[in-house]
């Protein structure tokens, strides 16, 4: 009835014995180095509390917003101009705590504190129960229809938030291990989701781009800012480029955008405006899928998958939320179903060929293989010319490939 059954019989069915093999599959883990890290961040969270209670003048619960809440405001006397209330008073959440951090240390304390807290109980502790006592490997589980854009999700453990941001996050990735002689190797998509774009979109500046060969957040953010196309740029001034690319796919707007890059609102309205400007094309594309939403109440990815805006939680968000989502669904849901049919060509070769590896997981754009040492280097081949060969853009796609003992190794 819904016109879906091409993309059920096309992508998601024959991708069911694909993860039913990498879920039995599983990874190793090093059990021991989780332990050690285990205890180095018992012995760092409680350096951080005593030195959290000498900044707060008192012990108090660190786990508990209400009691934060009671020192930061109360005790502390830190402004709480804008904050937002919640039901058991004014929030301490992230976003209020970074806001807070420029006038005093302890909310940017805190916020280490929890990041730490949260993956030592989330990862380190929990992994290390989780290996299964059969396989001696732990056994995550990707779910086909959780995710609204088509993506997978993984759960029991989740292995696809691991803050890799962070260099604590980095170091979990070391724990996740390939058996003696064999290697990981990691096939990451570079900028898929910009590719996507630049294709749907045709926009023949975009394209010509990535034709090119151009670092697109450079370019973005010298056009951007007038800057010479020869003139070389500073890091921050490429982060700021790459924030408006990524943000402009999410429908970030001038207040979030500001509030990210640290501007005044007009200036990262001025970035947003003229990022339109140069890229037609998108502006082009955009409109027509808002268009498509408000008129027929769904958009579609290019491989026909639907995302119905009456699905979305409409509870406390505003119209501007439901055109942000309609507009990335069909983003995000092709660079989803392009890697799914990725998967499906990889396992077919693995098996019809008898390559001697397998692919173990799938985080968002990257997949990760294990595979005799001896072999990583034909495995390597293969993988890439796979997933750049899935189906031929007016862009091309571009993999990442590295490989390494652990999984941090192989991803870096």
């Amino acid at each position: 009835k819904n016109g879906l059954l091409g993309v059920f019989d096309s992508i998601e069915i024959p991708l069911i014995p694909v993860l039913s093999r990498m879920e039995r599959r599983g990874i190793k883990l090093d059990v021991t180095l989780l332990s050690e890290m285990s205890e180095d961040f018992a012995v760092r969270l409680k350096k951080m509390e005593g030195n959290l209670y000498e900044l707060a003048g008192c012990e108090f619960n660190l786990n508990s917003p209400k009691q934060l809440a009671d020192v930061l405001f109360n005790k502390l006397g830190l402004p709480t101009k804008g904050i937002k209330k919640t039901k058991t008073g004014l929030s301490t959440d992230s976003s209020v705590l970074e806001k807070l951090s420029s006038v005093h240390p302890l909310p940017q304390l805190i916020l280490e504190y929890r990041m730490i807290y949260k993956l030592k109980s989330t990862y380190i502790d929990t992994l290390r129960e989780q290996v299964s006592s059969v396989s001696g490997r732990l056994h995550t589980r990707f779910n086909q229809t959780i995710a609204a854009t088509g993506r997978l999700s993984s759960s029991d453990p989740n292995l696809q938030n691991i803050p890799i941001q962070t260099e604590e996050g980095r170091r979990i990735r070391t724990a996740f291990i390939a058996d003696k002689s064999n290697v990981l190797l990691s096939a990451d998509y570079s900028q898929i989701e910009l590719r996507v774009l630049a294709h749907m979109s045709g926009d023949a500046s975009l394209i010509q781009a990535f034709k090119e060969g151009l670092d697109i957040h450079a370019k973005t953010a010298r056009e951007i800012m007038g800057l010479a196309s020869n003139e070389e740029i500073s890091p921050e001034i490429r982060r700021i480029g790459k924030t408006i690319n990524f943000g402009v796919i999410y429908g970030m707007g001038a207040f979030r955008l500001a509030r990210e890059l640290g501007l005044p609102i007009r200036v990262a309205q001025s970035y947003i405006d003229s990022y339109f400007d140069r890229y037609p094309g998108v502006r082009a594309l955009f409109a027509r899928l808002e268009s498509e939403v408000t008129q027929q109440g769904f958009v579609t990815t290019l491989f026909g998958r639907k995302r119905f805006v009456s699905g979305l939680d409409l509870s406390d968000r505003d119209q501007g939320f439901v055109l942000r989502a309609a507009i990335n669904a069909p983003i995000q849901g092709t660079a989803a179903d392009l890697i799914k049919m990725a998967m499906i060509r990889i396992d077919r070769r693995l098996r019809e060929e008898e390559i001697p590896a397998s692919m173990l997981l799938q985080i968002h754009d990257e997949l990760v293989f294990e595979c005799p040492e001896q072999h990583s280097e034909a495995v390597k081949k293969m993988v890439r010319a796979e997933m750049e060969n899935v189906v031929q853009f007016l862009v091309p796609l571009e993999v990442d490939v590295g490989v390494g003992k652990n999984w941090q190794e192989a991803h870096s």
